[in-house]
């Protein structure tokens, strides 16, 4: 995995060297055309984004030299000074000077200051005039060459890759199937062609997904200056700590959950962290704490938003969610902590009146679950009342192969994203009892509701059957699954087996039932429905008894 140095590095390097080749391009035409605007403006705007890049990085003799030269073209733009005299073969030199720096960076070589062209330079902006020497207009033979190097380093549209891992998810499609005949027809040869093209496979996958990760540091890196603002406008006084920007993960889920972010740390300075007066009386330093951090969870990534700020009044939610009707006051009081946060998320939960009632923890959180469920992620909330609340976005690293659970219901194979699969059980109908209408199995000392599958897909909108032992007979496979907080065992006729899919978007008119999230193709040809848990949990909780 590459540092972050390098791959900062990398994307200066790309960046700079894109912007070396436009200023070589815009100098040419100011020397046919002098008072191109056009070109004025594009080599001043690419000088000042090479000077604030090159700073950044801490390449301070790059950020020297486009310094001098954005105002030079400054003075241009503003009609003080001609692009012409002597003043033209400094700027062209200048040019010249910045892809030599430039490509030094790329080698690793030490910048060399170039004194006498900073002089020259002061100079032209001075309105003196510049130390010429007798050759700064013929260049060699080898500082051509130079100028016609390419980078190795090349910029791909997004969309690009994304059409090359749509082709590679084809690609693992046809080689399942090809697996699956090849052990069917029993012929060695073509078993051991095909595990080659599997491994083949396998790393074409790899390779286009790993060219899609960045480091999640590209999108963190832009949240100081968000905190800083948003604690000002509210007289706040805030501390940002970032941790794991080194962490990678898909572009597109990043791109995905970047309105979410931005909304957690709003909610979390404006409603989350007390005035400074509020903490000093409550004991705490004036100075609030914010810490927004990344890192591994197994196959996924862990993102962390965390304040010290009010934390959430698990009893002020439990009261509201019985003043808006949204549960009974008995339901409400038997709720769990995690079962309380997950309500904060209902969307009949989100109005303005909740911004002092529940210190702001309802507003909007409904679209943020759905950033992250369609993702096939989850958030989890932990929260201590006076000491501070701490989100956590469990993401995929990549959204186009996901592991899944498959599994057979009436003869017809389904899969589940194990994202959202807790664990798998096979219990006898002894170890379940129903309470209230509703069948309960006791899994590691925790009860879960459990409902038969092919009940909860049947086409009716009426409350499920109250359930019953009766037709429960030996061991029934049961997948255990967990959604914002929520766990449910779903009765299954027989498990299949764990593996990677590549979902598709199902097409009508299956996409408008909302409990499938895609479609698969296995390796024996068949199509297998890709079921979304979110929308099977919601289902579960409206139709039950």
């Amino acid at each position: 995995m590459k540092s972050r140095e390098q791959e900062y590095r990398e994307m200066f390097m790309a960046e700079a060297l894109e912007g070396y080749d436009a200023m070589s391009q815009h100098m040419s035409v100011l020397e046919k055309r002098p008072q191109d605007e056009a070109a004025l403006g594009e080599l001043f705007r690419l000088l000042h984004n090479l000077k604030a890049s090159a700073r950044a990085m801490g390449h301070n003799e790059i950020g020297e030299v486009a310094h001098r030269m954005e105002t030079i073209f400054g003075q241009i733009r503003a009609k003080e000074r001609p692009f012409a005299g002597s003043a033209v073969p400094v700027l062209f030199t200048g040019i010249d000077v910045l892809g030599s720096m430039i490509r030094a960076v790329g080698a690793n070589e030490p910048l060399a200051e170039n004194q006498a062209l900073l002089e020259n330079l002061d100079r032209v902006v001075a309105g003196e005039e510049p130390v010429l020497a007798d050759d700064s207009e013929v260049g060699s033979e080898e500082d051509a060459t130079r100028k016609l190097e390419l980078s190795d380093l090349v910029y791909i549209p997004i969309k690009k890759l994304d059409h090359l891992l749509n082709l590679v998810g084809e690609l693992i499609i046809d080689r399942d199937r090809v697996l699956t005949l090849a052990r069917e027809l029993g012929d060695t040869t073509l078993q051991s062609v095909t595990a080659h093209l599997s491994r083949l496979a396998d790393d074409l996958q790899y390779s286009v997904m790993d060219a899609r990760l960045v480091g999640v540091g590209t999108l963190f890196n832009k949240f100081p200056r968000v905190v800083r603002d948003v604690a000002t406008a509210e007289q706040k006084q805030v501390e940002l700590t970032i941790s794991g920007q080194d962490i990678q993960i898909d572009r597109n889920i990043l791109q995905i959950i970047t309105d979410s972010l931005l909304h957690l740390v709003r909610n979390a300075i404006g409603h989350g962290i007390e005035t400074p007066a509020e903490r000093v009386k409550a004991g705490k330093p004036e100075v609030g704490q914010l810490s927004l951090s990344a890192q591994t969870d197994r196959d996924n990534v862990l993102i962390r938003i965390s304040d010290d700020g009010r934390g959430i009044d698990v009893e002020r939610v439990r009261r509201k969610a019985v003043e808006r009707g949204v549960l009974s006051r008995d339901a409400a009081s038997r709720l769990s902590e995690a079962e309380v946060y997950s309500l904060l998320f209902d969307a009949g939960f989100s109005t303005a009146e909740q911004v002092t009632e529940i210190s702001g923890r309802g507003v909007g959180l409904d679209v943020v679950k759905l950033a992250i469920d369609s993702l096939g992620g989850q958030v989890r909330v932990e929260s201590k009342l006076g000491e501070g609340t701490t989100f956590f976005l469990v993401l995929p690293t990549s959204i186009a192969v996901k592991g899944a659970l498959l599994f057979e219901l009436e003869g017809h194979p389904y899969a589940l994203p194990l994202m959202h699969t807790d664990s798998v059980v096979s219990l006898s109908p002894e170890k379940m009892h129903i309470v209230g209408g509703t069948l309960l199995a006791k899994v590691l000392d925790e009860n879960i509701p459990v409902v038969r599958l092919t009940e909860l897909l049947a086409d009716d909108d009426a409350a499920l059957p109250p359930a019953s032992r009766a037709n429960l007979t030996g061991l029934q496979d049961i997948i255990i699954t967990n959604y914002n907080g929520r766990k449910l065992g779903l009765i299954v006729d027989r498990f299949l087996r764990q593996q990677d899919i590549v979902i598709k978007p199902v097409s009508q008119p299956l996409d408008m039932i909302e409990l499938f999230g895609g479609v698969t193709l296995l390796g024996s040809g068949q199509v297998c429905l890709v079921l979304d848990v979110p929308a099977l949990t919601r289902l579960f909780l409206a139709r039950r008894p």
